[in-house]
């Protein structure tokens, strides 16, 4: 199996997972946070619903420098952030797609600060890494906020407690 396919796989399962818990968020809790250093429900959901974008981003480009780097901006409603998300979905899919060499994947990608290199990994892991990975990461966070809030968690492997 070619990486892209195994990628594209992957990146199809675990989104539907992820718009799950995306339309679990009330319009009204966008504000909500848990502690005053955490994000705010709806930073933090936006920010899941634009880490997609890494996947072209990789592909396209031999690194990404953070001190060029900008901000996607508050979404405003739940139907906001979906509509980004399957925006970003579309966008890695056709990424992916596009990018058939295995090769391609091996190549590496420099993350760096005002050109000071701080890492270098092969594209392949920084997929992994920064796109899906990240994704996973962020989605634990958005299920306790929602725990916090009394909001059913949707199950991602499984039932949740509160699908029984």
């Amino acid at each position: 199996m070619s990486i892209n396919t195994s990628l594209l796989g992957e990146l199809k399962n675990e989104s539907a997972n992820t718009k799950k818990i995306l339309e679990r968020i009330p319009t009204e809790k966008l504000d909500w946070q848990p502690h005053e250093k955490s994000m705010t429900m709806g930073a933090l959901a936006t920010h899941i619903a634009n880490l997609p974008v890494w996947i072209g981003r990789i592909l396209s480009a031999d690194g990404f420098d953070f001190a060029s780097s900008g901000s996607v901006g508050k979404k405003e409603t739940t139907q906001a952030i979906l509509e980004l998300f399957t925006q970003r979905i579309d966008e890695a899919e056709k990424a992916l797609t596009a990018a058939t060499s295995d090769e391609m994947f091996k190549g590496l990608w420099t993350v760096s600060r005002n050109n000071q290199i701080l890492y270098q990994l092969p594209k392949m892991v920084a997929i992994r890494s920064f796109a899906f990975s990240h994704v996973y990461h962020h989605r634990g966070q958005l299920s306790v906020y929602l725990r916090l809030l009394d909001i059913p968690v949707p199950g991602m492997y499984g039932p949740s407690a509160d699908e029984k």
